[in-house]
């Protein structure tokens, strides 16, 4: 059951997978990689410090053999050379303390990252099973980690080995040195085997490091489902989302139609194109479009405005024009403007007719230019 929804997980972690998973302490991390850049760095400081490391090694030695005559009868002999050795000792640490442990974090961040989780923390006490544990032990994490092991002891001691058989004499000789050079001999060999030590770790290490991010990856793939199960979680139902946009379109386009009957004129082609025009001097520097819309809507408005007396003016190009230049709410650009002062004035007319019982003045037929009307020229 396990092989066949790992064979389903064809698809690339996506980054809220990768989140959770840091969440939860799940971050790729290389062991071997550490521990070599930890033996690296503590080899490095006994290899270029190795004279100030004889000089602390020799005071601590001597503060227990030379004491003065005084010394020896005086009560605080005990606490002073306690205090004096832990000081030597404490300088004699500290940089391979501080190198060591800036490189065991720097492996660390370099491979995964800075993550601190909490849930991490939580003791998990299923790890405890042994059934579980056994089954781990025999999985393929397991083995692979079993087959590194069993590499690194090879390969380390056959190195060790040949370090050994080279520098033979130069361990045998140690031993007939004066104290010192002898001390000196041997924290060079210390320090040569562990710098030989950690550069074969770091191979292991390096290949490790590759896999971690691999398997890692390959750990938290996800099935073609689950991407689209995460993208609606994310992004929301694609349905329910048009739902909602034509839900809030129908609310648009009612209150844009409550608008009309405020209008003062409306611009129609009459078959596709109606536009609602308004024009207040006091409020505003120029008219402004409160409705327009196409073919079902175009129709919508130009009934509403029929059943208030709205003026309906056909004139084509300038319909287009305006649905082409306007957005609703917005004023004429004012390369309309005279041609909307020549519907305007003729509204003015038409209603000064009406009321007075005159002849009807004649519809204008204001010139567009037809850059205007943008891909409605033809419509």
């Amino acid at each position: 059951m396990a092989d066949t929804e790992n064979e389903d997980r064809t698809e690339k972690p996506s980054e809220k997978r990768l989140q959770e998973a840091r969440e939860k302490g799940e971050i790729p991390r290389s062991r071997d990689l550490s521990g070599a850049m930890v033996v690296l760095a503590g080899a490095s400081i006994l290899l270029s410090g190795s004279s100030t490391i004889y000089m602390h090694l020799q005071r601590i030695y001597t503060m227990g053999l030379g004491y003065s005559r005084e010394a020896l009868f005086s009560d605080h002999l005990m606490t002073r050379v306690l205090s004096e050795a832990s000081g030597e000792v404490l300088a004699l640490l500290v940089p391979i303390f501080a190198a060591t442990l800036l490189a065991a974090i720097g492996s660390s961040v370099a491979i995964g990252g800075f993550n601190f989780s909490a849930e991490a923390l939580t003791p998990k006490f299923e790890r405890l099973d042994p059934i579980a544990g056994f089954g781990r032990l025999f999985s393929m994490n397991g083995l692979i980690e079993l087959a590194k092991s069993l590499l690194k002891v090879l390969f380390i001691g056959v190195a060790l080995v040949l370090l050994l058989r080279h520098d033979e004499a130069a361990v045998i000789a140690t031993g007939s040195e004066a104290i010192g050079a002898g001390v000196g001999q041997a924290l060079s060999l210390v320090a040569h085997a562990a710098l030989l030590f950690a550069v074969v770790l770091a191979v292991i290490g390096g290949i490790d490091a590759i896999w971690q991010r691999f398997d890692y990856e390959r750990r938290h793939r996800m099935s073609k489902q689950e991407v689209k199960d995460e993208h609606k979680d994310t992004e929301g139902n694609p349905q329910l989302k048009g739902r909602i946009r034509q839900m809030q379109q129908q609310l648009a386009r009612r209150r844009m139609i409550q608008e009309v009957p405020k209008a003062d004129v409306v611009v129609v082609n009459p078959t596709h194109f109606a536009v609602a025009l308004r024009y207040d001097d006091q409020r505003m520097r120029a008219p402004r479009v409160v409705a327009k819309g196409v073919d079902v809507l175009a129709m919508q408005i130009r009934l509403v405005a029929d059943a208030h007396r709205i003026p309906l003016v056909e004139a084509p190009p300038l319909a287009r024009a305006l649905y082409a230049t306007t957005e609703l709410g917005h004023e004429i650009p004012a390369a309309l403007y005279v041609a909307v002062a020549q519907i305007l004035a003729y509204v003015y007319q038409l209603k000064q007719a009406v009321k007075n019982g005159g002849p009807a003045p004649s519809v204008p037929k204001p010139d567009i230019d037809p850059e205007l009307q943008g891909r409605y020229r033809d419509s």
